[in-house]
């Protein structure tokens, strides 16, 4: 037989066959190549294809299979490396009888099982490395016969059992690096007092559960560059003895173990005494260890090339040695956790290569050395959770690469320094700063995890250059004296997660822009002077877990949907206005009642005086156009404007002080929607005209602001079409700017398909096909200058201005927008075709924008197929108790006009333009669909209205 383990091993028959087929050739490389087909039959994911060429078939010669390599006559395979190909199987014990085997290389896989006891029989094997895979049991005794073995890595697998002892010490005295870290190995390390490894070089035992003290005979390995026994449960004294006879010792890594210095865990000057013979020493870690004993002096003479010191989480005492500063190639200190106690040394900032620097949760106490803006290097100060006092060091803005500062837990006063570098960490909480949020501070843009400044003696408001921190998780202001108004400007912070603004005097309304964050989890405004109702944003969110509003003046209903469904009363104590139906909440019927019986009263009272007025109001209304038209003057505007309108002479005039008492001095119970540059108030003129005035806010846009309100009255004014809504007037001022529209009695469209807290505006199908007035869609062929419609003016010069500016909201731009291409009217059909899938799916094409690429696309995931759950929610949606109206035949013709508007809302929102149909195009659909609802029998739906492809 070929192999001399087949029967044993169950090899496939196939294999003896291809024996006999190639008996021909090198009966040893037949074994090998028989051997490893075999191997191969254990492999059952081989998802980078790596054994492809593993063909008898195709005729390769074994020799230049992937990953083997033979000797020089191409006699005998000597090395098999699968380093990181993703195998997925066991290892076969048939690789034993790869007899001149010399290197095994499976690292970086899924093999499991456990490790085959045959690989000890290949004598010429010299490096094996099975690291990094998912390998179980113990590891096998037989590894103790390869008298060649200089590398051995079995690291990070799921080894257990005790380390064999033939392994090492059994004369293997070539080994040159043992790897047997991350596993789940325990007993003792297995080296006693006869055994010696003079070639040792490389020692790697960290994170396993290893007990005992380090054997002494490892002070035989004079060689040995890198220990590393961290997170064990070794125990005795530092070993000093072993360590004093390692000169080229560089790595020694012992935290994390239950070492204690000597003398009864008091005294650490032995052990470092012992590290001054290793003159190349890179990195010394005893963290984590419990040890005694103050620094001693002797620490300086240790190796002037260390990079790292970690002595942290022990119980050493005592002030920080002066002599640290010897380490001029230091590029982490880190002490923290101890019992250290004095001023922070001054002579640490003679150490030039600082990057990190952490003595938190010590004793020290003293000022903060103003010499730390020293460290060109510096990317971590940790100081927190100590005794010092002082101001922050104005020094510390010199720190260009500073990322990280944390100082909280400590007495520091003063007021925080207004520029301290590019932090993306800063937490100066629980101390006594006082003053307020330097802007330079609340704007550090480059902020990405937190900013915690609670629990000081911080006073005044939020600045508004909070609006930068677009990319911090967490905000921290908790506890202080801050007052003033919560800006909405933190709506801007769109990455964050937490926001805590408790325990301090803010007023006024929580910002709806607060619940609109997209990530935000845990909320907490608790213990302020805030009122008003609670944002139904908060009760939309997607995200909100934690919610904390107690102790404020909020007041109104709230139910226990959405958001608040996890929520109980201890979120909303302490608020007497509120009721409702979150659990333990009282809930609002009582109050209810008395309104409705206060109303009742009110109206039997009101009734008589309100028909009296309302006859004067229908006299005076029959006169209005012709006083309006009589009356006009010149605008409220500035003096360039002034003259435009003073020509068309058709718009009466509204003083700004009008429009104050027409909408209760702009109050918030006259808001009714809020934009990008400004708010929309309704209202009502002395002479009972309902108004909607859109107020636009030079504060947030300046130029742009004043440029937009421009664009637009000439937009306006320059065009006249049923299906635009008309200006009534404008108002300019430089400090005020609005533009005043007739007030839409039945809402606006966002009403009627997003419903807010449950109210529902009932669109049947009917009304879907009906024309509605509209503000800023379809601007496009305003800017252009008139189009297929010859009824708008056609004078694009006074609005040239505008191109690529008016492009539309956010989730109905078109994509061709986004690569700088100006307004068009395939970008207006574009958005005229999210509308539609909005107006059909009842979802927000910003709501699907974070789950897929755009409304389109998911509506075309379902087309047309997987259409019956859209056209019934829409059924049900817009249709009284879901039943069609007397006008709908049956339930039939609802189908069919929904599947052919998803047909048109698909083709308009087509990702290249010029394969959208125009609008003229779409009126005619639109036009034969609503034809087709009054006489159903005159048309064959299933035809197809429009004959474009929804597929493309």
């Amino acid at each position: 037989m070929v192999c001399h383990h087949f029967s044993k091993f169950n090899v496939p028959f196939f294999i003896v066959i291809l024996y006999m087929f190639l008996k021909g050739k090198n009966a040893l490389l037949i074994n090998d190549q028989a051997c490893l087909l075999s191997f191969k039959t254990r492999i059952v994911s081989d998802p980078k294809h790596a054994l492809q060429d593993w063909n008898v078939a195709n005729g390769l010669h074994v020799c230049n299979w992937t990953g083997i390599a033979c000797d020089a006559k191409r006699e005998n395979v000597i090395e098999l490396n699968l380093k990181n190909y993703s195998l997925k199987g066991t290892i076969s014990p048939i690789l034993s009888n790869l007899s001149y085997l010399s290197i095994l290389d499976l690292t970086g896989n899924f093999f499991e099982g456990n490790i085959p006891a045959e690989l000890g029989s290949l004598i010429h094997l010299r490096e094996v490395s099975l690291s990094t895979n998912l390998l179980t049991g113990s590891i096998p005794s037989e590894f103790g016969s390869l008298r060649n073995l200089t590398y051995i890595d079995l690291g990070s697998n799921r080894l257990n059992g005790e380390i064999p002892s033939p392994l090492l010490c059994n004369g293997l005295t070539n080994l040159k690096y043992v790897d047997l870290s991350n596993n789940s190995l325990n007993g003792t390390i297995p080296l006693q007092d006869h055994c010696e490894l003079p070639e040792l070089k490389y020692l790697l035992l960290w994170s396993n559960e290893l007990t005992g003290e380090v054997p002494l005979s490892l002070s035989k390995s004079s060689k040995l560059r890198w220990l590393d026994l961290e997170s064990n449960y070794l125990s005795g004294e530092l070993p000093s003895t072993i360590v004093s006879k390692l000169p080229n010792l560089q790595f020694l890594q012992l935290s994390y173990n239950n070492f204690s210095s000597h003398n009864g865990n008091t005294n650490l000057k032995p052990f470092f005494s012992s590290l001054t013979n290793a003159s190349n020493l890179q990195e010394l870690t005893l963290a984590g260890n419990h040890l005694g004993g103050e620094l001693p002096s002797v620490i300086g003479n240790l190796s002037t090339y260390l990079v790292q010191i970690q002595l942290d989480g022990n119980l050493i005492s005592g002030p920080i040695p002066p002599e640290l500063s010897n380490f001029v190639n230091l590029t982490l200190l880190n002490l923290a956790n101890n019992l250290l106690n004095d001023s922070i040394p001054n002579d640490l900032c003679k150490i030039p290569k600082m990057e990190r620097l952490d003595l938190s949760r010590n004793y020290l106490s003293g000022n903060i050395p103003p010499c730390f803006g020293g460290f060109r290097h510096l990317g971590l100060v940790d100081l927190s959770r100590n005794k010092l006092s002082g101001t922050i060091p104005e020094t510390l803005a010199n720190l260009t690469q500073l990322r990280s500062l944390l100082l909280h837990g400590n007495q520091l006063s003063g007021k925080i320094p207004a520029s301290l570098g590019n932090l993306e960490i800063l937490d100066l909480s629980h101390n006594r700063i006082s003053g307020e949020i330097p802007r330079e501070v609340a704007g550090l843009s480059s902020l990405k995890i937190y900013l915690n400044l609670s629990s000081n003696l911080l006073h005044g408001s939020i600045p508004l250059e909070i609006s930068k921190l677009d990319m911090v998780l967490a905000i921290d202001l908790s506890s202080n004296s801050l007052s003033g108004k919560i800006p909405p400007q933190l709506g801007s912070c769109v990455a964050l997660e937490s926001l805590n603004l408790s325990g301090n005097v803010f007023t006024g309304n929580l910002p709806e822009s607060i619940g609109r964050l997209s990530s935000l989890k845990a909320l907490d405004v608790s213990s302020n002077q805030l009122s008003g109702p609670i944002p139904g944003s908060l009760q939309a969110s997607l995200t909100l877990r934690k919610l904390n509003m107690s102790y404020n003046d909020f007041s109104g209903n709230v139910s226990n949907r959405g958001a608040f469904s996890i929520l109980t009363n201890d979120s909303f104590r302490g608020n007497l206005g509120l009721c409702g139906s979150v659990r333990g909440m009282p809930n609002c019927r009582t109050r209810k009642a008395r309104h409705f019986l206060i109303a009742l009263l009110l109206s039997l009272l009101i009734t008589p005086i309100f028909c009296i007025f309302s006859c004067f109001l229908f006299l005076k209304s029959k006169f209005k156009r012709r006083l309006s038209l009589v009356n006009a003057k010149n605008l409220d505007l500035d003096e360039e404007d002034q003259g435009d309108y003073d020509k068309e002479g058709k718009f009466p005039k509204i003083s700004h002080q009008q429009l104050i008492e027409a909408t209760n001095g702009f109050s918030q119970s006259s808001l009714v929607g809020s934009g990008q540059y400004g708010h929309v108030y309704k209202g009502i003129l002395e002479d009972g005209t309902k108004i909607a005035a859109k107020v636009l806010n030079p504060a947030i846009g300046g130029e742009e602001i004043s440029e937009s309100f421009k664009r637009e009255c000439q937009v306006l004014k320059k065009t006249r079409h049923r299906n635009l809504i008309r200006i009534l007037t404008i108002c300019s001022k430089p400090d005020f700017k609005a533009l005043v529209f007739p007030l839409m009695p039945n809402g606006s469209l966002e009403d009627h398909l997003h419903p807010f807290n449950g109210v529902k505006h009932q669109l049947d199908l009917v009304q879907w096909l009906l024309s509605a007035l509209i503000t800023d869609f379809g601007i496009s062929r305003l800017v252009k200058g008139g189009g297929e419609d010859n009824k708008f003016t056609n004078d694009a010069a006074s609005v040239s201005s505008s191109d690529g500016l008016l492009c539309g909201s956010v989730g109905y731009i078109a994509p061709e927008y986004g690569m700088g291409k100006k307004a068009s009217t395939q970008g207006d059909v574009y958005s005229y075709g999210v509308l539609l899938l909005e107006i059909i799916t009842g979802k927000r094409p910003t709501d699907i924008l974070f789950q897929e690429s755009s409304l389109h696309e998911w509506v075309k995931t379902h087309y047309p197929d997987k259409l019956e759950n859209i056209i019934e929610d829409a059924i049900l949606r817009h249709a009284p108790d879901g039943v069609p109206p007397e006008n709908y035949n049956n339930s039939n013709i609802w189908s069919d006009v929904i599947v052919e508007l998803i047909e048109i809302g698909l083709i308009c929102t087509q990702y290249n333009p010029s394969c959208r149909p125009t609008m003229l195009d779409v009126a005619h659909v639109v036009a034969r669909l609503k034809q087709y609802i009054t006489h159903p029998s005159d048309f064959h739906i299933q035809q197809h209205i429009y004959t474009g492809s929804a597929h493309a």
